[in-house]
């Protein structure tokens, strides 16, 4: 595994005024850095900087002679500060009403320039990561010539407020609130076709096999997630605005000079296909450089986590200029200009 490397963004204020020293933990994968052209990966709520190996989260997409080849490439993914992600207490963030996304966009910023970074291939984000991208190509509109937001949107609408408000309810209220949030949330990352067809009303020993299921994601998650965490990038969610509070997204977008590729899931429950539909119809009247994919899925939101080969081919174009050979995902791969 790459090694948990450290920079350090001084006096960083937010935009709600709070100011602090940042230390924002990074790795890279592939080519070192100076070598080759750099794609930044923005990891999703619970996920984290490591992208191959052991635990990894994007080993199906990134590695060698993978739809992002570490050949070709420099990979680097930042940890979202506060993650928790180096295991120190004092990298969490307690204060997390203090932070929204756009302040963790312009930290991310920061570290680039601190790597002297000063363009970028590509920025590739799932989740909030997705969110996160729009946030960093509205604050530095030229920095890279693709931006790829995943299962993602630019604004985060009642729907996902209300699922917030909620996982913040629990995580302040609950005896047991790592595993009863993450319980809640495996509700609207998935479907009611994609648990119907995996457990059909099965028993193991007297208990539906759906509500064992839920047990164990809550376990697994308070196995390796702090509670600080989960509260700082839940609230995160709530703040996603590339308008920043003139409600005006359209106008924050038209200033992205990137190649701009939407990928959504058709059935996604949480960033909805249909708000990045109408975001590619209303921005592609202005921007010729604006396309959208679509996974198709009964898995909802986590398509993005298992449906691996429909997303690796739609990045090949992107990353590899070559088009898929796949006959039979042939009819979920289509990009729409």
């Amino acid at each position: 595994m790459a090694s948990l490397r450290y920079i350090t963004v001084e006096n960083f204020k937010t935009e709600r005024g709070f100011t602090r020293d940042i230390d924002l933990s990074y790795q890279t994968f592939g080519r070192p850095l100076g070598e080759a052209p750099v794609v930044l990966v923005n990891h999703a709520l619970t996920g984290n900087s490591t992208l191959i190996g052991e635990n990894a989260w994007l080993d199906q997409i990134v590695g060698e002679e993978k739809t992002i080849d570490v050949n070709r490439f420099t990979v680097l993914a930042f940890n979202i500060p506060g993650n928790g992600y180096s295991g120190e207490v004092e990298d969490l963030i307690f204060n997390y009403k203090d932070f929204t996304l756009d302040d963790i966009a312009r930290i991310f910023i920061e570290g680039l320039q601190l790597l002297k970074i000063e363009k970028l291939y590509a920025i590739l984000g799932c989740s909030i990561g997705g969110a996160l991208t729009w946030h960093i190509a509205v604050n530095q509109p030229d920095l890279a010539a693709h931006i790829i937001p995943v299962a993602a949107h630019h604004t985060a609408n009642d729907w996902v407020l209300a699922n917030c408000s909620i996982q913040e309810a629990i995580l302040n209220n609950s005896s047991a609130p790592i595993e009863d949030a993450r319980r809640h949330a495996m509700t609207f990352y998935r479907t009611p076709a994609s648990l119907n067809q995996k457990f059909n009303r099965e028993k193991k020993n007297g208990k539906f096999k759906v509500q064992d299921w839920l047990d164990f994601h809550g376990k697994a998650l308070k196995n390796r997630y702090k509670l600080p965490a989960y509260r700082l990038l839940n609230h995160l969610l709530s703040t996603i605005d590339i308008s920043k509070g003139t409600g005006d997204w359209l106008k924050a977008a038209q200033k992205i000079k990137s190649q701009i590729h939407l990928i959504t899931v058709n059935s996604d429950q949480f960033f909805l296909a249909e708000d990045n539909w109408n975001t590619y119809g209303q921005l592609s009247e202005t921007n010729k450089n604006v396309t959208i994919g679509e996974i198709k899925s009964i898995h909802g939101h986590d398509a993005f986590l298992i449906e691996h080969q429909q997303l690796a081919n739609l990045l090949q174009p992107i990353f590899q200029n070559i088009k898929t050979k796949n006959e039979k995902n042939t009819a979920h791969l289509v990009w729409h200009r």
